[in-house]
């Protein structure tokens, strides 16, 4: 199942300052969720770095990244995780690969009583969250 199987969004576009760095730290935080980078799209002319990168799952990028002068910024993505256990590996993956933490693994009974959440802040700033609701 993708992560956004149902829902209105088809992919998500995200400006990185160094698209080099963001693959290398996106491979690592996204790799728990079960999402993977599944396209490489190259520069014209070709340079060491690609233009764009798609990260998804089951066939489907739904999460890119391009290289931008000026970053997105105040971008809040949340991500599905199927278990608890996948939403800590997603936090200390990100904080192991130099991001910075925006709240750590734990119930947010403000939204519910199963919504256990952790986000972390990307090299760029983008609040990347990985969810999971399935209650424990």
């Amino acid at each position: 199942m993708s992560v956004f199987a149902g829902s209105e969004i088809d992919h998500v576009g995200i400006g990185v300052s160094d698209i080099l760095r963001a693959k290398a730290f996106y491979e690592t935080v996204l790799r728990p969720l079960g999402i993977t980078l599944m396209r490489s799209i190259e520069a014209d002319p070709p340079c060491p770095a690609p233009r764009r990168l798609g990260f998804g799952s089951n066939g489907k990028p739904f999460l890119w990244l391009h290289a931008a002068t000026v970053p997105s910024q105040e971008t809040h993505i949340a991500l599905i995780a199927y278990s608890r256990e996948a939403v800590d590996a997603f936090h200390a993956a990100g904080m192991a690969a130099g991001g910075r933490d925006n709240g750590a693994p734990g119930i947010r009974a403000r939204y519910h009583p199963s919504y256990y959440a952790a986000y972390l802040l990307t090299p760029d700033g983008v609040n990347l969250e990985a969810v999971c609701q399935i209650p424990s």
